[in-house]
């Protein structure tokens, strides 16, 4: 509730990745060759399932941020004192910022058609389901940052220097295919790169439509599934200590 109340947290999360979509697919659309199958294929449509995944990020920044106001106001103190268990905190919180990054994303994937990718039940559904694994990782993530943060500032400095340059190396720019061999390991290590694969197949079920080798359905799932309850399980490790930001 108090997300939407702040409608400027709103047009940071949406407008942010569309300015981005635009002027960055705009720009390189005239000297993009894909590596795939469809020569067809301009840069607004590849870079389409990167910029879904982008809102999913910027929602994961704004809604931790929570956990700084929180501990600020007094009122994280008053939970950690409260007769529940750890993980409860975590998940409530995790899966808070995961149903906002989720609505957002599909607001913005509504935008598909429009470049003439079919949002037909099935692909609709799995990409639901892929940007909900993707949303739990990077909430869970923004959440261990956020709760060794002491200022808003630092923490914004901080998810800039490390989930930006992790969403540059997730295929969502530029393919894997082209960068150098350090470059690629570096992409294939990124568990980021693996939700815009799976997002890419979703809203491609025709595997001959993807001619450039990204990773399958099942090993992107795997991953993201794996990367997820990891993240979960060190957020509750870290709630569990007594103490906030020492």
């Amino acid at each position: 509730m108090r997300f939407f109340r702040q409608r400027n947290r709103i047009l940071g999360a949406l407008g942010t990745p569309l300015v981005f979509w635009l002027l960055i697919g705009s720009g390189f659309g005239a000297s993009f060759r894909p590596p795939m199958a469809i020569q067809e294929m301009n840069y607004l449509e590849y870079s389409f399932p990167g910029t879904v995944i982008l809102i999913l990020l910027f929602t994961a920044i704004f809604s931790t941020i929570s956990v700084i106001e929180d501990r600020r106001e007094g009122f994280l103190q008053s939970v950690l004192v409260a007769p529940i268990p750890r993980y409860t905190l975590v998940l409530g919180k995790i899966l808070g910022g995961t149903a906002l990054a989720v609505s957002q994303g599909l607001l913005f994937l509504l935008l598909a058609p429009t470049l003439g990718i079919s949002l037909r039940p099935a692909p609709f559904l799995s990409a639901v389901g892929i940007l909900s694994l993707v949303a739990f990782g990077l909430t869970g993530l923004g959440f261990l940052i956020a709760w060794r943060t002491d200022s808003t500032q630092g923490f914004h400095a901080i998810m800039n220097l490390f989930l930006i340059p992790m969403w540059l190396l997730s295929g969502a720019v530029f393919p894997a295919s082209g960068a150098p061999t350090w470059l690629r390991w570096v992409m294939k290590l990124n568990p980021l790169t693996y939700g815009v694969a799976a997002l890419r197949r979703a809203l491609y079920p025709e595997s001959q439509v993807l001619g450039n080798p990204i990773p399958s359905s099942a090993l992107s799932l795997t991953i993201l599934l794996l990367f997820g309850l990891f993240i979960f399980w060190m957020s509750v490790l870290l709630a569990g200590r007594q103490t906030l930001g020492d």
